[in-house]
């Protein structure tokens, strides 16, 4: 699935499904609490803590309300996100095609 139909398919699941999309600022507060939700999982599995007892454990799916989100909120303010991923990859390009490699920390 390209980034075009992936913001096209929760566009038509909103319509469908959800009724409206939630406010802009509204999906903010969530996209927020959705990498927290990724962080805590990110701690526990990679970091110095500990899961507790039941807690959820699926890296995927939290990566993915992530991505639900922020496909929510490009269609909301009308980003095309596939050609602002290939913007972004060209100024990373022009920005650091030689900074990573003369990096002797890496």
């Amino acid at each position: 699935m390209t980034l075009e139909e992936a913001q096209k398919t929760v566009d038509e699941w909103i319509k469908t499904y959800g009724v409206r999309y939630f406010s802009e600022l509204t999906n903010m507060a969530v996209l927020t609490e959705e990498v927290g939700e990724l962080a805590r999982i990110m701690a526990r599995t990679y970091g110095d803590q500990s899961f507790k007892a039941g807690e959820k454990t699926d890296l995927g799916d939290e990566m993915a309300d992530v991505l639900w989100v922020l496909l929510c909120l490009a269609n909301q303010t009308g980003v095309d996100l596939t050609e602002a991923f290939r913007k972004n990859l060209k100024k990373k390009t022009n920005r650091d095609k030689e900074r990573h490699k003369n990096n002797p920390k890496l």
